[in-house]
């Protein structure tokens, strides 16, 4: 597995602990430093959240998924250069898909940008 491919299983992994609930409130503050600050993501329905949006709703959101299951697959690197990696992946919840493209900061890893859409 690259670099890359851990970084996107370990942050989905860590979101599925919180929505399941498996995750301590305090480790909320790890999942909030992985996002650089200015992070903004597009979501599959086209809405574009901040990251205080973002943060707000996924810490609302503690233990309200208790059986949920994230699998990330197909993670290719796209680009690299200056210390910014944009990649790609699918992130399933069941039967449920989505293709996502990431930028992130490779050193230390921070989540810059994030772009979904369903998979049909």
């Amino acid at each position: 597995m690259t670099d890359a491919a851990h970084e996107v299983v370990r942050h989905h992994q860590v979101i599925e602990r919180w929505l399941t609930g498996a995750a301590a409130r305090t480790e909320f503050a790890a999942f909030a430093d992985a996002h650089a600050p200015g992070f903004t993501l597009i979501g599959p329905d086209g809405a574009v959240l901040s990251r205080a949006e973002i943060l707000a709703q996924v810490e609302s959101a503690h233990g309200k998924a208790p059986d949920l299951t994230i699998t990330i697959a197909n993670v290719r690197v796209i680009a690299e250069s200056g210390g910014l990696l944009v990649a790609t992946y699918e992130e399933w919840h069941g039967t449920r898909g989505r293709r996502a493209t990431a930028v992130l900061r490779t050193t230390p890893w921070r989540w810059v940008h994030l772009h979904e859409t369903w998979i049909p």
